[in-house]
């Protein structure tokens, strides 16, 4: 473990690269792994649950080399060409490297053992494990439904139409892999919309994909047997890293920073549509698209912020970033409420417990409920920080670590993380481009 205190370093200014998307680096690596030929893919993130899934395609028998230039060449093993691991395959902290691979492995004829750390293995798994067993795919997991899972995929698999019970993009993009090898259309029902980078990228690639609408909801269809296509990948900057530049720009007083190149997604953008709500000055320029995703640089000025209720219909847009947007919160004037945020109780950790803790030990007042926190802002006055010798618990989660060092920026003592390696998982960079940008 390594503790490190984030206390005041003046405004943030200057124009900042954050890595490249972790949601479309995996999907990037998976569906270029599944092409028969070349593709090259710029931008990619090199955290550890990248990584893992690079280290996983390898051992389906992709061919995946890092250039000194960085940019990322994958020769793929083929769609129904799997290979079948001679070891088990350690996901580490990744979820969604995780869950979108057991539906790619689902539909091959093979058995493969995933692995991960301790935050991982206590995430619940049989979200994905149920529609994937109607397939036909069969699975050894552990008591609850947790990894370790041994997955005993099936050629052929059988379609299915199934309604996503849970607002999950891992979930429906599990479905949809496995279907990409399944004979017919395998569809998925969406009752709420989340993140559509797996749509967007398969059609890239070259699957036969139709995003449509009944009765008010999304159905996604899948047509099976696909044939991918070898394409160049472009990887934006991450929207969910990019938050915490974000809050950290608005929060601490002077800052005028420039964020470039970030993917404004709309099933992504969910947290800039709720800072300007509470009042941020955030501006978007020189907007254009890049490989399919909307990209824009984003402006970012000082600004007073006014506590708000948060729509929970817009919780799949930002469920990553709501830790951050807690900070934000507690710099805020009045009171945020949010609610609908079940699904933070089993993320890497309980995000809704480990904010409230730590949010309380920095010397803001904050009601935990079952689905959500109450934060009462302190109108722009710094957060008094840890009393000496108190340390905030990250619980093995980066989101936490890096949402409570943009809370040190804001407050009078500084805030001591009690470890901040979990930060590699996502954003390996994030402590070099905080000093940078406050330099």
């Amino acid at each position: 473990m390594t503790s490190h205190t984030f206390a005041p370093q003046g405004p943030l200014t200057g124009t900042i690269s954050v890595p490249g998307d972790k949601s479309i680096s995996h999907r990037a690596l998976m569906f270029a792994g599944l092409a028969v030929g070349q593709s090259r893919i710029t931008g990619l993130l090199e955290g550890e649950d990248v990584l893992a899934t690079a280290a996983a395609m390898r051992a389906f028998g992709a061919q995946i080399e890092r250039g000194a230039d960085g940019i990322w060449t994958v020769c793929g093993a083929g769609l129904g060409s799997l290979l079948e691991p001679k070891l088990a395959l350690d996901m580490g902290n990744s979820g969604t490297s995780t869950r979108l691979l057991m539906g790619l492995v689902a539909s091959h004829g093979i058995t493969v053992t995933f692995t991960g750390d301790a935050s991982l293995s206590g995430r619940p798994m049989r979200r994905v494990i149920d529609p994937l067993a109607q397939m036909g795919a069969s699975f050894e997991a552990s008591a609850g439904g947790t990894l370790p899972i041994m997955l005993r995929g099936i050629a052929p698999a059988v379609p299915i139409t199934y309604r996503l019970p849970v607002a999950s993009a891992q979930v429906k993009s599990a479905v949809l892999l496995a279907g990409l090898n399944t004979p017919g259309i395998t569809r998925v029902i969406e009752p709420v919309a989340t993140r559509d980078h797996t749509e967007r990228m398969l059609a890239g690639f070259g699957a036969t994909i139709e995003v449509g609408n009944e009765n008010g909801e999304t159905v996604i269809s899948i047509h099976g047997d696909a044939d991918l296509k070898p394409m160049d990948v472009t990887v934006p900057a991450d929207p969910s890293s990019a938050a915490f530049f974000m809050v950290a720009a608005t929060i601490v007083p002077g800052s005028d920073l420039i964020i470039r190149n970030v993917g404004l997604n709309p099933t992504r953008a969910g947290l800039l549509h709720v800072l300007r709500q509470m009042g941020a000055d955030i501006g978007e320029l020189n907007p254009r698209e890049v490989g399919g995703e909307p990209v824009a640089d984003l402006r970012v000025r000082h600004a007073q912020l006014t506590g708000i209720d948060v729509d929970p219909s817009l919780a799949p847009a930002m469920i990553d970033e709501f830790p951050v947007l807690f900070v934000a919160a507690a710099l805020a004037s009045g009171t945020t409420r949010t609610t609908g945020l079940d699904e933070l109780r089993v993320k890497e950790s309980d995000r809704l417990a480990a904010m409230a803790t730590a949010l309380t030990l920095a010397g803001v007042r904050v009601d935990e409920y079952d689905d959500g926190l109450t934060i009462h802002g302190r109108s722009g006055e710094p957060l008094p920080g840890t009393p000496e010798g108190a340390s905030v618990a990250t619980r093995l989660d980066h989101r936490i670590a890096m949402s409570m060092a943009v809370a040190g920026l804001a407050s009078i003592n500084g805030v001591c993380v009690d470890d901040t390696s979990p930060i590699n998982t996502s954003f390996p960079t994030f402590m070099g481009l905080l000093d940078e940008a406050a330099a």
